[in-house]
């Protein structure tokens, strides 16, 4: 990879075009893609809070299906930025040949792929917020501090989106994704304190999940979701913010590479 590949980026206001388009194609599908993201997210929440929730005392001073409502709002995140960024993502870069086209007018690439991350970011936004409603209609979200969770789902969205186009642009076909859900995705929904306290694993275990993004974004959500606010909360959305610009720089360069080569 050459030095021009990272040279830093130059944005328009541009790329709202690309968001838009990606708006406008998902409109018409919106309420069975909101279903499917939803399905999930509420299959784990109803699940496990309800059915195990039942076996469990209360964790961390909460009822465990308001203990893992908080979790499952950032893992629910996380995995409609993944999905967005990486197979419709993939879909419109290398399939489609939609990003070859927009290039045809008066974008760049850097504008192109900054589009892609807001929209990717925009709609893992909706799926945590309509977690977020669910979890407030069933009694689970005791304070009004956790209207903070609101602009917190968009960061964890930016950071997961900009790590999916990574893979996007690494990825040869839609297989390739497959390595990273299970070797990255999975493992943070197991590590990072989605389905139990953080203090429950080893101290290996431990340090290892203060490494990953889901970590900071379920330890800043879940406080607020109960009404406190984390001593480490500025810690948490530096992480996150670093998550999002750093993997959004490497999947610039790597794509840049890859289309511009």
């Amino acid at each position: 990879m050459t030095i021009k590949h990272w040279t830093p980026p130059q944005f328009s206001l541009r790329f709202v075009h690309v968001w838009r388009r990606n708006l406008l194609v998902w409109r018409r599908l919106a309420i069975p893609s909101m279903l499917g993201n939803l399905a999930d997210p509420l299959l784990y929440m109803f699940g496990l809070g309800y059915g195990l929730g039942r076996m469990l005392d209360d964790v961390g001073g909460m009822s465990y299906i308001g203990f893992l409502a908080a979790g499952i709002v950032c893992s629910s995140t996380m995995m409609s930025a993944s999905f967005e960024a990486m197979y419709s993502g993939f879909s419109r870069m290398h399939v489609q040949k939609t990003w070859d086209a927009i290039l045809n007018a008066p974008l760049t690439l850097d504008d192109v792929m900054l589009g892609e991350l807001v929209w990717a970011a925009s709609k893992s936004f909706l799926s945590g917020c309509a977690v977020l409603i669910v979890a407030t209609v069933l009694g689970l979200v005791p304070s009004p501090l956790a209207l903070a969770v609101i602009p917190l789902i968009f960061l964890t969205g930016l950071a997961f989106s900009g790590l999916g186009l990574i893979m996007t642009a690494l990825s040869p076909s839609y297989d390739f994704f497959m390595y990273y859900f299970t070797l990255c995705v999975t493992p943070m929904m197991l590590l990072c304190g989605v389905f139990f306290p953080l203090d429950q694993l080893p101290a290996a275990a431990q340090a290892v999940a203060q490494l990953l993004p889901l970590t900071h974004a379920v330890s800043l959500a879940r406080p607020l979701v109960a009404g406190e606010i984390p001593p480490t909360w500025l810690l948490n959305i530096a992480v996150l913010a670093a998550y999002a610009v750093v993997s959004f720089y490497i999947a610039l360069a790597l794509t840049r590479r890859r289309l511009l080569q």
